[in-house]
């Protein structure tokens, strides 16, 4: 990109850093910031990047900024923070998931500092931040959408724009409704297997190929096989974007049985100190079923 297009990033997460390195490396990565300074500096050290001292020093300093938070009180925090040194033209692209209101609101706000605003959550897992593979779902206005693309497409391999405002993060809760479903079916199947007395790393590569795959299978399968679980895709977060997805059903007046049950299940999980595993740990609840009974 040429001069007044350099990219800011906020939120060096778990998938975050990962996308702050992809930035890097196309040469496009300004900056970060982060909350916890050690996490910018330790960036900044491997990447040469600079550390700015507030997300308002580096909106100032970037057209493009790209952030990826945890919740939507952090996101909407984020946007006051920025607000400050934000300039006519800037683009925040977030990458977080939050509600669809959250996204909207974040719009309204950037929007009176004469900014733009896409909400672009991302799917794909911490492998597909570190990969650059991520699906980006988005929502804004064309014209935003395909100033921000070029920066979109060294993040992800598909990059849509799904609607206006808060289009992003409908399709990002279809998403997690769609992963809540899934990662029960493959924890129900691979206990079954499990008692049955399968080879399970042959069940997990001759059904990888079959008709009932999917992602989640080929990947998380093997955390089970092992009963070991390193955080991916974290079970509080997860549960956290399960609540926005009831609430914006409540609004149509519908209860979703999936996400309900699966909201039960995070809550046990949660409850017994396994919010920072891998969902996959839904595992850990399928397994009992099978217990032999007198």
């Amino acid at each position: 990109m040429g001069p007044g297009m350099n990219v800011g990033f906020i939120g060096l997460g778990a998938m975050g850093q990962h996308m702050a390195r992809n930035l890097h490396r196309a040469g496009l990565l300004a900056g970060v910031w982060n909350r916890t300074v050690a996490k910018s500096e330790a960036l900044a050290s491997e990447t040469g990047c600079r550390v700015f001292a507030s997300p308002a020093e580096l909106a100032a300093n970037c057209e493009i900024i790209v952030s990826c938070v945890s919740a939507d009180d952090d996101l909407l925090a984020v946007v006051e923070a920025l607000m400050p040194g934000l300039r006519a033209g800037t683009i925040l692209a977030d990458c977080s998931t939050v509600a669809a209101d959250t996204a909207r609101k974040a719009a309204t706000r950037i929007a009176a500092a004469g900014a733009a605003f896409l909400d672009c959550p991302v799917s794909g897992g911490v492998e597909g931040a570190r990969q650059a593979i991520l699906a980006i779902m988005c929502g804004g206005d064309p014209e935003t959408f395909e100033r921000a693309r070029p920066v979109l497409e060294v993040l992800g391999k598909t990059i849509a724009l799904m609607g206006p405002t808060g289009a992003g993060q409908a399709t990002k809760a279809t998403n997690q409704i769609l992963c809540a479903g899934v990662i029960q079916t493959v924890a129900e199947a691979m206990a079954f297997a499990q008692a049955e007395g399968l080879p399970l790393d042959e069940v997990i590569d001759v059904l990888g190929k079959g008709a009932g795959s999917s992602w989640y299978f080929v990947h998380r399968a093997p955390f089970m096989a092992r009963g070991e679980f390193p955080a991916g895709f974290r079970v509080r977060l997860h549960d956290k974007d399960l609540h926005i997805c009831r609430a914006m059903a409540a609004r149509h007046g519908a209860v979703l049985p999936v996400v309900e049950s699966t909201i039960d299940d995070y809550r046990r999980l949660l409850d017994s100190g396994h919010g920072d595993e891998d969902i996959s740990t839904i595992f850990r609840l399928k397994t009992p079923l099978f217990a032999t009974r007198d």
